[in-house]
């Protein structure tokens, strides 16, 4: 028998690729991180001798979530200040950010998410913010996947004082990283308006000669400066451009996008308690445009959450639209993020030689029974609580709801801390 170090079984897996597939009474074998073999169980146990062989008689194994877009330290501020209006809620955090923010702030929001993100099943999330070197130290130490955003602004900021600051900074980082398989770096410009053309032709051109992604808020609410055209322009609007928001937006925009082959990632619980406005996700589909899913800075990390979210929104605000079936919906969470992040062909489906980057969830509980189809279920149904096991890069950082690499008492002691301290001050 061929010795392996995880053989995987469970009712049902979905693997994303090839799309709509649900198998049944199949198994995963994982060797050295990586994805061995995917194939029916009874013929896995005679072919594979397993360090750690697990059975999941009533669950479903299908890739972890890829979460587009975060800020994760912005997880300390998560209920600081309540406002349905989107300007007033971005001053006051704005105002939050500038008294607080710094290494430390940022390393323990960033756990806090990481945690609140593995536990509901995402195993990769990009993020965007200040310090971008702690982000990656502390991803890293969690044996989490991430996509860290290199930050570029022109404003001085207390990371950085300067646009060319910020992409010296970011640089070191990503040649830092270069080697590690769980850290990788995007370009992440603030939103448009508030950069100058000469700082977004120095992203094109970087992007372009490291074959970069670019990560941008685009579009983001309804009272946003249009940039698309300012963009496409300037020649970012590419297929390395990842577009988070893109609420704002008429039919030519649509075609632009789509004929630039860039990505969209759409946040839909963020949008809707700002009522910034609604991404057209059936629209950008019909045009084959890659859309991901992302929880922005006001989200729980809980891509399952903006999963139904998303899929809700598109049936019930856009029901002349062609519909967007629970498969492809699992594809937007998994390896369409992947894809918007350039890691598509490392991660985001099942495939034998791809990451082991696994969610199971356990269908057995009364919400999710009985079962007739898991994709739907997924989408409709299922809770965080019913995340039973995580691996990363074939690394098991949930074991039956547990988190096994981190201190979660640790984590959140050290968040309480932060809410008296700023809730003492906080900008109401």
């Amino acid at each position: 028998m061929e010795p392996i170090d995880t053989l995987l079984s469970a009712r049902w897996i979905i693997p994303i690729e090839p799309a709509g597939v649900v198998l049944e009474a199949h198994s995963l074998a994982i060797h050295q991180g990586r994805i061995l073999a995917l194939l029916p169980t009874a013929e896995a146990k005679q072919r594979f001798s397993a360090r750690e062989e697990l059975d999941r008689p009533a669950h479903v194994l299908l890739p972890g979530l890829v979460n587009a877009h975060t800020h994760a330290a912005s997880s300390l501020l998560h209920g600081a200040v309540t406002s349905s209006s989107f300007e007033h809620w971005a001053h006051s955090i704005r105002l939050l950010q500038q008294r607080w923010v710094d290494a430390e702030y940022v390393r323990d929001g960033a756990e806090l998410a990481i945690a609140a993100a593995l536990s509901s099943g995402t195993t990769c999330f990009a993020d965007q913010h200040l310090f971008p070197e702690v982000v990656a130290q502390t991803a890293a130490e969690a044996r989490m996947r991430v996509c860290v955003g290199l930050s570029i602004q022109d404003t001085p900021s207390v990371w950085a004082g300067s646009a060319s600051e910020c992409l010296a900074k970011g640089l070191q980082l990503r040649d830092e990283y270069r080697d590690d398989p769980l850290i990788t770096t995007a370009l992440a410009p603030v939103e448009p308006a508030s950069l100058s053309d000469e700082t977004l032709e120095r992203v094109r051109r970087l992007a372009d000669e490291l074959e970069l992604p670019i990560h941008m808020h685009v579009n983001e609410s309804r009272g946003s400066a249009p940039s698309l055209e300012r963009l496409e322009k300037l020649g970012l609007l590419s297929p390395l451009l990842a577009a988070v928001h893109m609420v704002k937006l008429d039919s030519a925009d649509v075609e632009r996008v789509a004929a630039a082959g860039a990505s969209v990632v759409h946040c839909p619980q963020s949008n809707l308690k700002h009522g910034s406005g609604l991404c057209p996700v059936p629209l950008f589909k019909d045009r084959a445009v890659n859309v991901a899913l992302g929880s922005g800075g006001v989200g729980n990390n809980d891509l399952l959450a903006e999963l139904r979210s998303a899929a809700l929104i598109a049936n019930g605000m856009f029901p002349a639209a062609t519909p967007v079936d629970a498969h492809e919906w699992l594809q937007t969470a998994t390896l369409n993020g992947a894809r918007a992040l350039g890691l598509a062909e490392s991660i985001g489906s099942l495939l034998p030689g791809k990451w082991a980057d696994v969610c199971c969830i356990d269908l057995s509980h009364p919400n999710t029974q009985p079962t007739y189809d898991p994709a739907a279920q997924i989408v409709f149904a299922v809770s965080r609580e019913q995340i039973s096991d995580v691996w990363v890069a074939g690394r098991m950082l949930v074991r039956d709801r547990q988190l096994t690499h981190l201190d979660t008492a640790a984590v959140l002691n050290r968040a309480e801390l932060w809410r008296v301290r700023i809730a003492a001050q906080a900008v109401q």
